[in-house]
């Protein structure tokens, strides 16, 4: 196996640059997420990596090795796409193993590769099946299977689960973890759902318009964002942000009731962002917000406020008591739970 290597990447199509001067270092074994909302580059990158995207400038690494120019089917690579691509003619165990016999592979060597693939995504009761008769989770772990047959350095992942229904995603999200643990190899995995990159990743790799906004572990993604954007990408349901007035080292902020926050060091009197989760926002005794709407899941539940200004916000509760709508409650903080951001660049004030 072979970590990735990318350094300056750029990708233009004629005049419109896509991709901007990306780097990044993707370790051997690692498990990396590239994610980010549509349009961002992150699917353009991918298939750069793969050789199916032409790299403008910059230099793409796999293992030791320069591939920037090298034919994607000598670069050590095996990619999962969205669609499952299986050919409706052959069985399970002649999809898995078609790469093999085109590329000469002796048929002992072929059908061990495919046994073992297919033990490690519990397909063997499946071999003799065509796709037809398979459900798409199960059609999914084939397109899977037919990847670890080749035997790449690299696995690639575009947004393998976007197709199947809620239940089978879970299903497969957890299946393509164990995977991974199973065969130690270096994945890149393509999503725009941050659920799955946080679920899935040793590493997230946040891209917006052709950049990278922030690379790190998940926790420390959700925990510690560089920016709004990644703060608010970042964590479900989605951070709740506020207008805020910084003036005598304090926050005032009319959302919460006219609560007032201790300003971060580096913030000038003036306005500033607010970002609370709504798991850090609590219901208190009061009449400040007016309950709009409020979602019971049993073990959790999700209150949506409106404060006296206008201003929306989501808070989370684990408990089985909801406020009914159009009542009135009040909304509590603590110290240190709020995240600071500047109004107009959006950078982190700490």
């Amino acid at each position: 196996m072979s970590g990735v290597s990318l350094n300056s990447v750029i990708k233009k199509y004629g005049d419109v640059q896509v991709v901007h001067g990306v780097d990044m270092q993707i370790e051997d074994g690692e498990f990396c997420v590239f994610v980010g909302p549509s349009g961002c580059g992150k699917s353009t990158l991918l298939r750069m990596i793969a050789g199916l995207e032409e790299t403008t400038d910059g230099v793409i690494q796999i293992g030791p090795r320069d591939v920037t120019r090298v034919d994607p089917s000598e670069r050590g690579v095996a990619m999962v796409f969205q669609t499952y691509a299986l050919y409706p003619h052959m069985t399970v165990e002649e999809n898995m193993g078609f790469g093999l016999r085109m590329t000469g592979h002796p048929k002992a060597e072929i059908k061990a590769k495919v046994a073992e693939a297919s033990r490690v995504l519990k397909l063997d009761d499946y071999l003799s099946r065509k796709p037809k008769a398979l459900s798409g989770g199960q059609r999914q772990r084939v397109a899977i299977g037919r990847a670890i047959v080749r035997g790449p350095e690299v696995f690639l992942f575009d947004e393998p689960l976007s197709n199947l229904d809620a239940e089978l995603r879970v299903e497969m999200r957890v299946e393509i973890a164990r995977l991974h643990k199973e065969i130690g190899a270096t994945m890149i995995y393509v999503t725009h759902d941050q659920v799955e990159a946080m679920t899935l990743a040793d590493k997230i790799v946040v891209l917006r318009d052709g950049r990278v906004e922030q690379i790190g572990k998940p926790l420390d993604l959700y925990n510690d964002p560089e920016n709004q954007f990644v703060a608010g990408f970042i964590g479900s349901p989605a951070m709740n942000f506020f207008s805020g007035t910084v003036a005598n080292g304090a926050v005032s902020v009319p959302a919460l009731g006219g609560q007032a926050l201790p300003a971060p060091a580096s913030a000038s009197d003036g306005p500033i962002t607010v970002g609370v989760r709504p798991q850090r926002l609590r219901l208190a005794q009061g009449d400040s917000h007016e309950v709009d709407l409020s979602e019971q899941l049993g073990g959790v539940a999700y209150h949506y406020l409106i404060a006296g200004d206008g201003t929306r916000m989501i808070v989370e509760a684990h408990d089985q008591s909801s406020p009914q709508s159009g009542s009135r409650v009040g909304i509590s903080v603590e110290d240190g739970e709020a995240l600071f951001f500047d109004t107009q660049s959006g950078v982190r004030l700490r």
